[in-house]
């Protein structure tokens, strides 16, 4: 009989080109033979024969452009009992072993990796089961991390804004604060999103279990609910996304005024005096909020300069803001002990030689540990690196090419929009789409009063890789529209290879400036150079023509200083 192939589910990808048609009319082709190449971005689908037969007529060149339902061409065929079967069923599962203790694609943990993993394997037409124990989806962050710490400092950025007015003539009576209210705000954030990836898992009929899974097999985990009974649970393919969780110190005391940014998050109270071990992205977020809402903060961070992975011009302007507003900033220097009396009593070994100071609250946020030992990956015969990282190739495959990992515990950074894109490629790679995980970069934000983002090569680490750069940039107090937002100390720099004058990295200091960093990633991606990003013609007045000026600058061709 005659059959028609039309082009398959292949997910959220629509109109992809025709790369390449490895059949011919008259070729007798074996069921699952690839008759397709298409081509999206980085994505290289093949697309497989349903069913074996003789090529009679093809209806796609190379060059087309393609979606789900396209007719690709014609098939004669003798249907055979198997075949007839498949006919008739066109709904059954995919593997016969498929039920309720098996799946075809294990996702543990719920995170941004974890869901979009899910949920693209969903897309691609497979039986997913997703397992997490938390009772709302969205993991650390957006339960206990990126997203409530933002609303509160929306909040906190709010309030500042309120008092500086008044240095320009508009001046309000101070603030009565409602920390139940405020709290509702944060947690109402948390339930819009959670809540909507509730309905997403449902609506793509992925399967969530609430529980702790670890290894039991190569392909079979135990799955501990919260009152300690056991599921076992077969699978096919796996992909691992548990994150990461705060690193602790193990000389403080075990006192609940001692709290990690889960801790603080809560915004129990408001302490009198804050003190945050940490200088880096979390620690400083969180100093914000605290310091807005009337603590008295205090910063120790070990290395020499808040921020490390910064480069030291690039925070400058942040360190003078919190300079004027905190306590003691102290840079080059650790805490020694904590004793717990009617007052957290700390001592610091700082550069001066060794100080002593009282406080109500301590902040921990030293930096996060992954969390892939805590899935029994020996049991599953994956290896393990050094505090829980499960190193994976560019397919993001583990030394157990059926289980896959994601997100924090293949290595830094540790960042969501690092691991939502690796779990696309993950679910892509697991499905036999040709597709790997090879970024040109990776933006870094942090959502402090003035914001700090960067991306791709940074001064310092040019210096000790010996890449030659030249730079552009740009002065915020130059900007008309910095000034107009009365936020004049900010900055923009672009960094460009010697040798090729390409784009190879970027920062900004100031107000948006993480929304600002996505053009300068765009532009090191797509290979660009001074005179692309300088011919483009950014809005005015605008902060994000500041990216162009610094172009510019780079170029001689500047004429706004």
């Amino acid at each position: 009989m005659t059959r028609d192939v039309m082009l398959p589910d292949i997910g959220d990808f629509k109109e992809v080109p025709v790369v390449e048609i490895p059949v011919a009319v008259g070729d007798r082709l074996a069921a699952e033979s690839t008759i397709l190449v298409l081509e999206s971005e980085k994505a290289t689908l093949d697309i497989p024969a349903p069913f074996g037969g003789t090529v009679v007529e093809i209806f796609v060149s190379e060059g087309d452009l393609l979606s789900e339902g396209s007719l690709v061409l014609r098939m004669e065929t003798e249907l055979d009992a198997a075949e007839a079967t498949f006919e008739a069923a066109p709904q059954a599962a995919p593997n016969a072993n498929c039920g309720e203790n098996h799946t075809q694609m294990l996702v543990i943990g719920a995170g941004p990796g974890g869901y979009t993993a899910a949920f693209r394997t969903a897309d691609l037409g497979r039986e997913v089961t997703l397992v997490d124990p938390r009772a709302t989806l969205g993991g650390v962050c957006l339960n206990v991390g990126c997203i409530p710490s933002k609303a509160l400092l929306h909040l906190a950025k709010v309030w500042d804004e309120a008092d500086e007015a008044a240095a320009h003539g508009l001046k309000f009576a101070a603030p009565d604060v409602n920390l139940d209210g405020v709290r509702d705000f944060k947690n109402g954030v948390i339930a819009k999103l959670t809540g909507g990836l509730t309905a997403l898992a449902k609506k793509r009929k992925v399967r969530v279990i609430r529980g702790i899974a670890t290894f039991s097999g190569a392909h079979s985990v135990e799955i501990t609910d919260a009152d300690g009974s056991i599921q076992n649970l077969t699978f096919d393919q796996a992909i691992v996304a548990v994150g990461s969780e705060p690193v602790w110190l193990p000389f403080l005391p075990d006192d609940p005024r001692i709290i990690d940014s889960t801790g603080a998050l809560e915004l129990e109270s408001i302490p009198e005096r804050l003190l945050v071990i940490g200088g880096g992205i979390i620690g400083l977020e969180m100093a914000q909020i605290y310091d807005s809402f009337g603590a008295h903060v205090e910063i120790v961070e070990l290395a020499n300069q808040i921020i490390p992975g910064a480069d030291k011009d690039v925070i400058a302007p942040l360190a003078e803001r919190i300079s004027k507003s905190y306590g003691a900033v102290r840079t080059g220097s650790k805490v020694t002990s904590v004793l717990a009396g009617d007052k957290l009593v700390v001592s610091f070994e700082c550069a001066e030689g060794v100080e002593t100071a009282e406080y109500d609250r301590i902040l921990v946020a030293v930096g996060r540990t992954p969390n892939g030992a805590k899935v029994a990956p020996g049991v599953a015969g994956i290896v393990v690196e050094g505090p829980g990282f499960l190193p994976v190739n560019a397919q993001m495959q583990t030394s157990q090419p059926h289980i896959f990992a994601i997100g924090d515990v293949v290595g830094q950074p540790m960042l969501a929009h690092k691991a939502t894109h690796q779990a696309k490629v993950a679910a892509e790679a697991a499905a036999d789409f040709k597709v790997t995980f090879e970024p040109a970069c990776i933006p870094s934000v942090a959502y402090t009063d003035p914001e700090v983002a960067w991306v791709g090569l940074t001064e310092t680490e040019a210096k000790i890789r010996g890449i030659k750069l030249k730079r552009g940039g740009f002065p915020w107090m130059a900007s008309g529209r910095a000034l107009s937002l009365v936020r004049d100390e900010g900055a923009t720099k672009l960094l460009f290879d010697d040798a090729t004058g390409k784009v190879v990295g970027g920062a900004i200091v100031g107000p948006g400036a993480g929304e600002l960093i996505a053009e300068v990633a765009l532009a090191i991606e797509m290979g660009a150079d001074a005179h692309d990003i300088g011919m483009t013609i950014h809005p005015h007045p605008t902060l994000s023509e500041t990216v162009g000026f610094a172009a510019e600058a780079f170029l001689g061709t500047l004429t706004d200083l």
